[in-house]
């Protein structure tokens, strides 16, 4: 009976508020921290903080650690670790770079995004074309979309908003600051998202994340719900469909951006998988770069 009590309590709104607004205010003195650090070392710090620390205790090592035996099951356990372990370090400097909304914006713009994308692109730019720029959860993706806003191409996104409003207030600055309007999930943010693409906007999208009912597709050799709306807007509004990527290098701190030549349109699987073997083709070059932490195999879904 007094867990019962306990339960109830503890999920009541003023309790929620109250768990949400401690959590934020650790966050929020974390980032201040890491913040109060010279670049190159706040980005060291924050990487080992959440490789060492947090990860660890929110078990995302655990959940990277059963995704990647998943994927590669054959793959000695030491190499799967060390994936694992590089991964948790790149998500914790992906964090914090997001959060440096002047020194990670101002180093991106000195970086030349190369690929066949970038004349198509060009071409999109000149002609009003709408452009669907899509990218996995790998490297820095606002890396990418920084280098791009540098050289004049408004980029705008969607984004899943936080379960925890007082985190998501900043969090949205932080998407905003890259340059390009950020819309959230759901119909008011769509509505948004789609005016913004038909008056010839370049969008971004992330689509490598677990979809309830999306169609099963092939990634990294596994079938995964993988949802098709990218291809979908692409083919109703006549958008380019371009796969692109921040890449983080071996220091640790500076990225190569890479914009890959349009996928042809075609049908909304067709071009969905060859967003799939395009995001593949990085992560086998780059394993410890894709987010692994992200549950994206769920065996009842299959």
């Amino acid at each position: 009976m007094s867990d019962q009590k306990t339960d109830k309590k503890s999920n009541t709104p003023f309790a929620r508020r109250a768990r949400h607004y401690l959590g934020n205010l650790l966050i929020v003195g974390i980032i201040r921290l890491a913040l109060a650090l010279p670049y190159r070392m706040r980005l060291s710090f924050h990487g080992w903080l959440v490789q060492h620390i947090l990860a660890p205790l929110a078990g995302y090592r655990r959940r990277a650690m059963a995704h990647l035996e998943h994927v590669w099951p054959d793959m000695p356990k030491a190499r799967r670790s060390e994936i694992a372990t590089r991964c948790l370090n790149n998500l914790g400097r992906s964090f914090i770079e997001n959060y440096s909304s002047e020194e990670f914006p101002a180093r991106m713009a000195k970086v030349e995004p190369r690929g066949e994308g970038m004349a198509a692109l060009e071409e999109a730019r000149r002609t009003g074309r709408p452009a669907i720029l899509v990218t996995g959860h790998f490297g820095n993706y606002e890396a990418a979309r920084a280098s791009l806003v540098a050289r004049g191409y408004g980029i705008g996104g969607l984004y899943r908003e936080m379960k925890n409003p007082y985190f998501n207030a900043h969090y949205v600055k932080t998407l905003e600051a890259f340059g390009g309007p950020v819309f959230p999930q759901g119909r008011r943010g769509t509505a948004g998202f789609v005016r913004h693409l038909k008056q010839g906007g370049r969008l971004v999208l992330l689509f490598d994340q677990h979809v309830q009912r999306a169609p099963i597709l092939d990634f990294i050799g596994q079938p995964a719900r993988t949802a098709v709306s990218a291809a979908e807007l692409a083919l109703r509004y006549d958008a380019l469909l371009i796969p692109f990527y921040g890449i983080r290098q071996d220091d640790g701190v500076s990225f190569d951006v890479v914009v890959e030549a349009p996928v042809p349109h075609s049908d909304p699987l067709t071009m969905t998988q060859a967003l799939n073997d395009s995001l593949t083709a990085r992560i086998e070059e780059n394993p410890e770069q894709w987010f692994w932490v992200h549950r994206r195999w769920r065996p009842h879904e299959k």
